[in-house]
Order: structure tokens, then C-alpha cells, then sequence
């Protein structure tokens, strides 16, 4: 397996990145699928809080936070991200500290939140707005749409416009719509980058997995709207596409192609990597490092761009376009087989719940293999149980294979 060479450059975008809040002005918080272009055109530097709590999954600290946040009334079958980044608030410690030098999280002077993802971070936000005394703003889009409308757009145009005042007073700084246009722009061309990158996976070998992407995409979650994140996805765009030329792939020899949806396991993204390609898998696609590519993204008309983009992300679909979506790209990709990762704390983004799965299966004949766990309580993971499902199933995808 070779290593991505772009990954050392990765690790000091991310540390320039953190680092930055120790001289930052004002610092916005927002959710990871929300208005960080709008933000960072006032100037603030944005936080994202699911990136602390996939960096508690991954370090595997999770777990030793959620009882204090259940001590505080709420379940402990809600979104991990929320309550193993309350506990670890509650316990004053992060993993930014041991890994970047920070006190801990940056204090927020503005908390901005998008429901296009769940309800779970409108209760996570205003906890910290509550904590901090800090001005908090939510946008609640149409959820579950099939097609998003013009009228749909119009609402959440309007709700992006009227943060603008809160944004002006919080920053200090009056709203300038070109400066606006440009992270935009640049936030357009960072995530088409972006695009291109997860499209490599095309090709056979493929130069990219799931799980480097659920890595690499980094700099498009926390650098929107940056000049930092455009050119970390050039360098490592042309990387890959060297590899595809000289047919350089994660795996010397693919025996079969997958497609993972749902979240990533984070604290077993090693483990669950290691076994595929011991068994000559690749997993090529994903729904998860696709949610940060914006088609709709235009500076020329920014907040019904934005609106529209942060409206039709695939978490915030119906069912039946989801359908018509995941179908798209198991022809792109050239899937054999999907898996469907059940997450217990994400009931929004884990789509095995009301018989997909097995529709697909019985729409289009690829076969499916749903597995349970969770983003960051690994309480609700069984690392023997998920390995003989995961086994089992490459084994068949490899069999119909050799009969066909």
C-alpha cells in the first residue's frame, strides 16, 4: 500500500489551520454543512465543532465524555458528536491540545448552525450559546426534499441575509457582498478540486479509498472559502492523477469495488482500512466525503447559490432521490457491492433504518450488506461480529463475480 505523499502536507495545513486561533480576532462557530463562505467574508475564523467530535472519535476519547453530558439529561442514544464534545467541555479537555498546542476549543463571539443536517445541532449549538453568552442563529431549511425548489431557495436565501446584521455587530465589520463573491469563488474551486480528487476513485486501480478521503477532506470541511484549501486540493489532485497515469493504486489488485454509506466508524478507521485491503477490496466511493461537494456554488449570486447548495446535500434528500443518487454512482464508480453503516447515535445519516438497502438491492441487483455502529460510541460497535459480516460479504461479491 502506498502512502498518499500529500498527506505530510495535509498535517501541517491542519496544524497552520488550528493554530490560527491562537492569534484569531473573532471566531465563528458553524456547523460543518453550514455558511462558512458568509462567515469568512467578515473576516471571522471558523471552528467547526463535528471536526472536534470526529477528533475525539478517532483518538478514541469519545467514550470517556458521553457519561457527563447523559448526566446532564440528555440521552445517550442522541448524535456522539454532541455528547462527547459537551463531556469533553464538561471535562475541560481536548484532543486540540495534545495535538495542536491549543488551551482547548476557541471561544466563540458568533454560533451559527444549519438544520440541513438534523435537529441535534440546533440543541449542541445553543447549549454552547448558552455557555459562552454568546449570539447564537440557526437556519431551518425544508428537510427531506426531492427536487429543492425555487421557493425552497428563496426561504433559505432569506435566512442567510438576515444572519447578516448578528454577523456585522459580532465581527465588527460591515457586510461586503464582493468579499462575499470571493470565498465563494474560492470555496467553488477548492470544492470542485475536491471532486476531482474523489472522482480518481474511478479508475482501477484506484489511487484513493474511502478512508483516505474521510482524512483528506480536511481542508474542504474546516478551510472553505480559503486560498489554503484550493491549493492543498491541486497538489493533491495532481498527485493521484500521476498515480492513475502510472496505475498506482491504494491496492496492487482490486477484487472487488465497493461503496460505503452512511458515517465513518471513526475510531476503528484503521482497523476497518486494513481489513479490506487484506482482502483485495477497495472501497471506492462514499456518501459521506461526497457531502462536501456544492455543484450550485456561484459568486455571481451568492446567497441563492449558497442556499440552494447547503439545501440539496444528499443527508437532506427523500428517499427517492437519495435512490436515484446512490444508483448514479455505483454505475460512475463500478461498484460490485454497497455497505450501509447503521450508526446508532446518527439516525439522520444512516439510511438502513426504513428498508433502502434491501430496495436497492431488489431495484438494481447490487448486493448489500448493512453493518451497526456508531461515528464515535464504539459501545455500539462489535469489532468480531462487524470482521465475519465484512469477510462474508467480499467473499460473495468475489464469488458472483467469478460466475459471471
Amino acid at each position: 500500500m502506498d502512502e498518499i505523499r500529500s498527506s505530510e502536507l495535509l498535517r501541517k495545513v491542519m496544524k497552520d489551520y488550528f493554530a490560527g486561533f491562537k492569534q484569531a480576532k473573532k471566531t465563528a462557530w458553524c456547523t460543518s454543512v453550514g455558511p462558512a463562505e458568509l462567515l469568512r467574508s467578515f473576516g471571522f475564523e471558523v471552528y467547526f465543532p463535528e471536526n472536534h467530535g470526529a477528533l475525539l472519535g478517532a483518538t478514541r476519547q469519545a467514550g470517556d465524555f458521553i457519561p457527563a453530558t447523559v448526566n446532564l439529561g440528555y440521552s445517550g442514544d442522541v448524535c456522539s458528536y454532541l455528547t462527547s464534545d459537551i463531556g469533553a467541555y464538561i471535562h475541560k479537555k481536548s484532543p486540540l491540545q495534545k495535538h495542536y498546542g491549543l488551551d482547548g476549543i476557541p471561544k466563540p463571539d458568533l454560533i451559527v448552525y444549519n438544520t440541513n443536517q438534523c435537529r441535534e445541532v440546533q440543541d449542541w449549538f445553543t447549549y454552547f450559546g448558552k455557555e459562552y453568552n454568546c449570539p447564537t442563529i440557526g437556519i431551518f431549511p425544508p428537510r427531506h426534499v426531492d427536487e429543492v425548489t425555487e421557493a425552497e431557495v428563496a426561504d433559505v436565501s432569506a435566512q442567510f441575509k438576515a444572519m447578516v446584521p448578528l454577523c456585522e455587530q459580532a465581527s465588527g465589520i460591515k457586510f461586503d457582498i464582493d468579499r462575499y463573491r470571493d470565498t465563494l469563488r474560492l470555496s467553488k474551486e477548492a470544492t470542485n478540486l475536491w471532486k476531482e480528487v474523489l472522482n480518481t476513485g474511478k479508475n482501477s486501480p484506484s489511487p484513493i479509498s474511502f478512508f483516505d478521503g474521510t482524512i483528506h477532506m480536511g481542508p474542504i470541511v474546516v478551510l472553505r472559502g480559503t486560498q489554503i484549501a484550493k491549493e492543498y486540493y491541486t497538489s493533491l489532485l495532481k498527485e493521484l492523477k500521476e498515480n492513475v497515469k502510472n496505475k498506482v493504486g491504494f491496492l496492487k489488485e482490486e477484487h472487488s469495488r465497493i461503496y460505503w454509506d452512511g458515517m465513518p466508524i471513526w475510531g476503528k478507521l484503521r482497523t476497518l482500512s486494513d481489513l479490506f485491503i487484506e482482502h483485495n477490496s477497495a472501497v471506492v466511493a462514499s456518501t459521506y466525503c461526497n457531502s462536501w461537494i456544492f455543484d450550485a456554488f456561484d459568486e455571481k449570486n451568492p446567497f441563492d447559490s449558497s442556499a440552494k447548495a447547503y439545501t440539496e446535500i444528499f443527508i437532506n434528500r427523500s428517499e427517492n432521490a437519495k435512490m436515484r443518487l446512490l444508483k448514479n454512482m455505483v454505475d460512475e464508480f463500478r461498484v460490485d457491492g454497497m455497505i450501509f453503516h447503521d450508526a446508532k447515535t446518527c439516525f439522520n445519516n444512516s439510511n438502513a433504518r426504513f428498508g433502502l438497502p434491501l430496495r436497492f438491492y431488489k431495484e438494481h441487483g447490487i448486493p448489500v450488506l448493512i453493518v451497526e455502529g456508531d461515528l464515535c460510541d464504539l459501545r455500539f460497535y462489535s469489532e468480531g461480529q462487524t470482521t465475519t459480516k465484512i469477510e462474508t460479504f467480499i467473499e460473495q461479491l468475489e464469488s458472483q463475480k467469478v460466475a459471471h
